[in-house]
């Protein structure tokens, strides 16, 4: 199983950035993809996620608004349109797969139920 992240980059406050995570070696239907971050100093924290069982979202506060997850099983290809980006985002963004239960609805944020990662891409948001 491998995740790969990118598109990030340095970008000014109130700027944009559309983030990529390409999973190879599983097939999504079976499985919620969440992004983390982790700025400098600080543990990860959970970002979005999305379900390919059964199309359901979630948000941390903090992004909520300016943040989508959007999924494209085709390209076997999870997307995070960061929009209004605030400095407080600069973090390095991660990619993560979390398998589902037969039944299971929705996502997870939370760190520990995700078990393959991909390496991360760095976000900076600075004038």
């Amino acid at each position: 199983v491998q995740l790969q992240a990118s598109g990030g980059g340095l970008v000014q406050p109130g700027g944009s950035l559309r983030l990529s995570c390409v999973v190879s070696g599983l097939t999504l239907d079976y499985y919620a993809i969440g992004w983390f971050r982790q700025a400098p100093g600080k543990g990860h924290e959970a970002v979005s996620c999305l379900s390919f069982s059964d199309s359901r979202t979630d948000y941390t506060d903090s992004v909520k608004g300016r943040f989508t997850i959007s999924g494209d099983s085709a390209k076997n290809t999870v997307y995070l349109q960061m929009n209004s980006l605030k400095p407080e985002d600069t973090a390095v963004y991660y990619c993560a797969s979390d398998y589902l239960p037969l039944g299971k609805s929705g996502c997870s944020l939370t760190y520990d139920d995700y078990d393959y990662w991909g390496q991360g891409t760095q976000v900076t948001v600075s004038s």
